[in-house]
């Protein structure tokens, strides 16, 4: 069925002109659009065009709808849209306040708080109020990225302890700060979910987006484009240089296997508590060569239990063990009767690679020129299930210590990590030898 440029099949949008489907995002006085359909819109959208030309499409569109030329009957229908106006742009600052850190948008939200101050004063409170929500949240997104950075430059300083295994005395070690395995994988969960609260879902639809070089007024919104979803990526790599530079670090091969097992178990308590991003960033650290070629240290540990967790997390089969994992955990938590039970953080690196591999699969618009919806209801279903996924509070108490610790501390890079690994157990054939020499010629 086809109407006013829009084709849907089983009452299910399918494909639709731009300009129809911004039309149909537009309220009016007896309609107002479908919840999912404004998401889905708000999502993909910016794969055509810019959020603030769509925001000043929408808001112009929606004011020229109530022109009759008549000055009191104008401002009569405007009162009565005015509401919907605002529940839409509340939809839009509440799921996506990160489109406003663009001046233009906030300009342009201004803007539509005066025209509606004219009509409708319950509306004119009602922006007040969306606009102080959203002043909010972009402050607390500002403080967070501060904190990101601040964090991360503490943990670049490189002290000199951390050159050699013979002057690492001096730094503590994990066991130290934490040696229970559930306690340090509730501090895991605590820093991911913090940093998975602060990703806009916009944030994977961006990472497609605006790819026309000519594209005039995409400095500002390139330099902000994915910096959360990137600090996210981030943290995963430097827990997993952490896990390997905690075992490449002692001295001793007791202490080394005592580290391999405590790891396994924390990561075992991740798997429990439906935190995958974690526990992957453990076996991948575990699994660096400078750890796994550490075959004495590794003859002291029972290795049953990180092999069943390697078997969970086997990329085979496009990772079909970890997705049957994935989906137990979603039950769990649709059903969940505790804070703790609602926890599910996906492998956050497949997530990404699955919503980029749906966007490169699908074309974005068909041989008419319509836009695909088939595919933005497919994205808007990934991201949206991830937006569930990002709104659980961490039922578990904050140490402070331990937090710290795992954010702060310095680790190895990976020439140091080879050359921490070969002090523990020497090079054992010529090209280890050589790779020794020529990292302690460095």
């Amino acid at each position: 069925a086809s109407h006013n440029s829009m084709c849907y099949h089983d009452n299910s949008l399918v494909s639709a002109s731009l300009e129809a489907l911004i039309q149909h995002l537009v309220p009016t006085v007896d309609y107002y659009p479908d919840r999912s359909y404004v998401f889905t819109f708000l999502l993909s959208s910016r794969l055509f065009l810019h959020p603030y030309e769509l925001m000043t499409r929408v808001c112009h569109l929606c004011v020229e709808q109530q022109r009759s030329g008549d000055a009191l009957l104008d401002k009569i229908r405007f009162r009565e849209v005015a509401p919907k106006l605002v529940q839409l742009l509340t939809e839009w600052t509440e799921t996506f306040p990160y489109d406003f850190r663009d001046e233009r948008m906030m300009r342009c939200l201004k803007d539509m708080t005066h025209h509606v101050a004219r009509g409708d004063e319950y509306s004119w409170r009602a922006m007040q109020q969306m606009t102080q929500r959203l002043i909010k949240r972009l402050s607390a997104l500002g403080q967070y990225e501060e904190a990101v950075a601040a964090l991360n430059a503490v943990a670049m300083e490189r002290p000199a302890s951390l050159k050699s295994k013979q002057a690492s005395g001096q730094r503590s070690d994990v066991l130290s700060v934490c040696d229970d395995p559930f306690i340090l994988a509730q501090q895991l969960t605590h820093i991911e979910l913090d940093r998975l609260s602060f990703i806009g879902p916009e944030e994977f639809i961006q990472t497609f987006a605006m790819k026309d070089p000519l594209e005039n007024h995409k400095g500002f919104f390139r330099k902000r484009k994915t910096s959360n979803l990137e600090a996210y990526v981030n943290w995963f790599n430097r827990l997993s240089y952490l896990v390997a530079t905690e075992i490449c670090m002692p001295v001793k091969k007791k202490h080394r296997a005592r580290i391999i097992e405590f790891f396994i178990d924390v990561a075992q308590e991740c798997f429990n508590i439906g935190n995958f991003n974690s526990l992957m960033a453990i076996i991948t650290g575990m699994n660096m060569s400078p750890v796994s070629r550490l075959k004495k240290t590794w003859s002291k540990v029972n290795t049953d239990k990180f092999e069943i967790l390697e078997h969970q997390m086997d990329p085979s089969s496009n990772f079909s063990n970890y997705r049957t994992a994935l989906r137990g955990a979603t039950q769990r938590s649709e059903t969940a009767h505790s804070s703790q039970e609602k926890i599910v953080i996906p492998f956050f690196s497949l997530l990404i690679k699955d919503i980029y591999f749906l966007n490169e699969g699908c074309a974005s618009r068909l041989a008419n020129g319509h836009i695909n919806f088939e595919k933005l209801w497919e994205l808007a279903k990934q991201v949206s299930e991830f937006l569930v996924w990002r709104q659980v509070i961490c039922p578990f108490d904050r140490d402070r210590r331990i937090l710290q610790y795992l954010v702060t501390t310095p680790v190895f890079s990976e020439d140091e990590l080879h050359l921490a690994s070969y002090e523990s157990e020497g090079p054992e054939n010529n090209m280890e030898k050589d790779s020794r020499r020529s990292l302690r010629w460095v």
